[in-house]
């Protein structure tokens, strides 16, 4: 039988998130910077580049630079986002794959680059909490009707993993109670 691979931790999905692109406007020159992962430059004072996100929050913890708001992360959008998510039985496609990741490193690093932070912050948060519910209904519904698999789409793998958590072992506690329920004899 093949075994399942562990699932990941959220520090590991974060560090998957952390490669994802943001905008800067760094406030030093500098021709580039070299790392294992690449080189990033040029870099210079108020001109805007893309740099990975891991790389934004070193900068901005060291003040060479200001984060770019992501357009995703304007309040609008968010609640745009929010409602579609509420008015929907399916999940809505996220602004990006990971953007309760990206989300809470901006908002932890740099809280003064982002317009309505604290906005922004429950308009996370509540998304989150209706993409949970919206999950744990549809593993309910699942379960209740007896089938082996479902199809979830526009899952971020932040969720993907949460409900792996939860899902593998109703799906294996419901596969031993069929194969008992097929080995029992019939009753006369």
């Amino acid at each position: 039988m093949k075994t399942l691979q562990p699932t990941l931790s959220h520090a590991e999905v974060e560090f998957l998130a952390e490669h994802s692109d943001v905008t800067i406007l760094p406030n030093f020159q500098e021709s580039k910077l070299f790392f294992l992962t690449g080189d990033f430059g040029p870099f210079n004072p108020g001109m805007p580049i893309d740099v990975p996100a891991w790389l934004a929050v070193t900068l901005k913890q060291q003040n060479k630079c200001k984060i770019h708001c992501p357009d995703w992360l304007d309040v609008d959008r968010l609640q745009d986002f929010k409602d579609a998510e509420n008015n929907e039985d399916v999940f809505t496609k996220p602004p990006v794959p990971h953007y309760k990741e990206i989300a809470s490193m901006l908002l932890r690093c740099g809280p003064g680059d982002i317009p309505k932070a604290d906005e922004v912050r429950t308009l996370i948060k509540d998304i989150w909490d209706i993409r949970m519910a919206k999950l744990r209904k549809s593993i309910d519904q699942m379960v209740i009707a007896q089938e082996p698999h479902a199809q979830i789409d526009n899952l971020t793998v932040m969720e993907m993993n949460f409900v792996r958590t939860i899902l593998l072992p109703t799906l294996n506690e419901i596969h031993n109670m069929r194969c008992y329920v097929t080995q029992l004899p019939a009753s006369s």
